[in-house]
């Protein structure tokens, strides 16, 4: 009798868990599709440089330009769709870097310079996974670099300083000394001195892309010292120059004071509040399109098109970079002159200078005294 009742509880059992396993093999294979799709799914993500994402300029249109490619896709923030990490020192780069590529991302975005070597390094290490380098070349045939013509729309932002400032002195913050921040400060200079050789310019280098203290003490001895406009090409530290110029207009609601922006459309962080009127002091912004230039390599990269190890580089021929209208502060007389300029460097009639040493001379061709 106990051998019988053992047996049939046995059966009993046995039967379970084979229905078990068929019921289970039902779901798994829901679960299976939904992993599949998971896995189907091309993902990306971005390392910042110590701006921060949310620096109001070149890390931010970098994030933007993230989340607008997942809109776009049906992707979500995450492992499964889009993310990034912030880096609050340059000792983060290599571990955020690697911590993106175990969670098994397609490509990797380093958004700025100074990720370059940390890029280089580990798309050695990870020949299997996609990177990206923002304003710089990686020589990796897992990497597409990324480089703009800041010069180009530097030159336009300088044609419009020149033809709105009253006071004919200008300033240029800039952050760390590097190519980059150099392309921004010659075609800076080479569009003023187009319109007005005579107009002085200061130039202030910070150091330092994270530091809004240094960019307001930068802008305080620039306006002191008579400038009515300072572009910034600085980061964050460009924050500091903006909330120079605004507690000038505080103190003084018809304070002469502008900001250019950089990167992204600075409008909304030139508005003070002055006995409840609201004053804006963002004369324009010098927009380097760093959203569509990641929107467009991760696009061709899940086509299967990524560009590894080549260099794309945008300009104001195709909208990489462009100087901003928001607002009503640019004259029709500037702007007039500032699409006549664009348009004679799309057709190059006019070469802005890149560097240092193209900047001295064509400074010197125009009668600037350096």
């Amino acid at each position: 009798m106990k051998k019988r009742n053992w047996f049939l509880l046995t059966l009993l059992l046995s039967l379970g868990f084979v229905l078990a396993a068929c019921g289970g093999g039902d779901d798994e294979s829901t679960d299976g599709e939904d992993s599949g799709d998971s896995e189907d799914n091309f993902t990306v993500a971005m390392v910042t440089d110590v701006g921060g994402v949310d620096d109001k300029s070149f890390n931010q249109s970098a994030w933007e330009g993230l989340q607008q490619f997942g809109a776009d896709n049906g992707l979500e923030k995450g492992d499964n769709g889009y993310d990034y990490l912030q880096s609050n020192s340059d000792e983060d780069y290599v571990p955020n870097l690697n911590t993106l590529v175990r969670r098994d991302f397609d490509l990797i975005f380093g958004i700025g310079f100074m990720l370059a070597e940390p890029i280089e390094e580990i798309a050695q290490q990870q020949p299997d996974t996609n990177f990206g380098i923002v304003d710089m070349v990686v020589e990796q045939p897992n990497v597409a670099s990324i480089m703009f013509k800041e010069q180009e729309v530097s030159f336009l932002a300088g044609v419009a300083a020149a033809m709105e400032t009253n006071t004919k002195n200008v300033g240029f913050v800039g952050g760390m000394e590097s190519d980059v921040i150099k392309r921004f400060e010659a075609g800076f200079r080479a569009g003023v001195a187009s319109v007005d050789p005579t107009i002085e310019v200061q130039i202030n280098y910070t150091g330092a892309f994270d530091r809004a203290d240094l960019g307001q003490s930068a802008a305080n001895q620039m306006y002191t010292a008579g400038a009515d406009i300072i572009f910034h090409a600085s980061g964050a530290t460009g924050n500091g120059v903006f909330t120079e110029a605004k507690a000038r207009k505080e103190q003084d609601p018809n304070a002469n004071v502008w900001v250019i922006g950089v990167d992204s459309d600075q409008y909304d962080e030139g508005t003070v509040e002055v006995d409840g009127t609201e004053y804006n002091v963002t004369l324009t912004s010098a927009l380097k399109r760093v959203d569509i230039a990641v929107q467009d390599i991760a696009t061709k990269a899940m086509n299967g098109e990524f560009p590894g190890g080549e260099t794309t580089t945008y300009g104001l021929a195709d909208s990489g970079v462009q100087l901003a209208e928001t607002g009503d502060h640019l004259s029709d007389e500037t702007l007039e002159a500032v699409k006549e300029w664009e348009q004679k460097i799309i057709d190059g009639e006019v070469v802005p200078p890149s560097t240092q040493e193209e900047m001295e001379a064509f400074l010197e061709e125009l009668g600037v005294e350096l």
